[in-house]
């Protein structure tokens, strides 16, 4: 069991979910393989691929626990270089006239990081970021394709399962986690694209 917890916290980690979510949102927004790239790879590198490279070098420097950075204390680092990457992809997206649903995208992951930071710092509460952008990407994925997103669930049960069993979270860490990941994430990127387009 433990070995497959291991698989699900590494497999869907939130840099693996933030990687796939916006080539997906992309391509429903636009149809078209260059679009979809453009749009989508810079979503995915500023919001997922630079912070992870910065968290991947810091733990192996030693300035915190490894690359899921488990103790509260040492995310802050990540999560600012986190906010600053994906504040200035989403710059660039409003500058460049990206579609509605990437910058709706962008936007929501950008609430989800200042509330994460807020309950982190604020709350001294190390609420799980795993099981809130797992649960965020699903929510997306069903406002975006439709009900056959549900067919996810399952992932998402896994992972959230995975932290408490490898003991890297609290159930009440991992629910937290997971009601952010579905208001913030989730309904603030209905929200926020129903504002842009309404």
């Amino acid at each position: 069991m433990h070995r497959f917890a291991r698989w699900g916290t590494e497999l869907l980690a939130p840099w693996v979910w933030v990687l796939g979510l916006p080539l997906a949102v992309a391509w429903m927004a636009t149809g078209r393989v260059g679009p979809t790239l453009l749009w989508g790879l810079l979503v995915a590198v500023t919001g997922s691929l630079i912070p992870m490279a910065v968290i991947v070098r810091g733990a192996r420097k030693g300035k915190w626990d490894g690359h899921h950075v488990t103790n509260r204390a040492g995310r802050a680092v990540p999560l600012l270089v986190a906010g600053i990457s994906l504040g200035t992809g989403f710059v660039v997206l409003v500058v460049w006239h990206a579609p509605d649903e990437i910058i709706a995208l962008a936007a929501s992951m950008l609430a989800s990081l200042v509330v994460s930071v807020a309950i982190t710092f604020g709350f001294k509460f190390k609420i799980s970021l795993h099981a809130a952008v797992a649960v965020s990407a699903l929510v997306v994925l069903i406002f975006t394709y439709g009900p056959w997103a549900w067919v996810l669930l399952p992932l998402v049960i896994w992972v959230c399962w995975s932290r408490v069993e490898l003991g890297d979270h609290t159930r009440s860490e991992v629910l937290s986690g997971a009601v952010m990941g579905l208001v913030v994430g989730g309904f603030g990127f209905w929200a926020i694209l129903a504002a842009i387009q309404g």
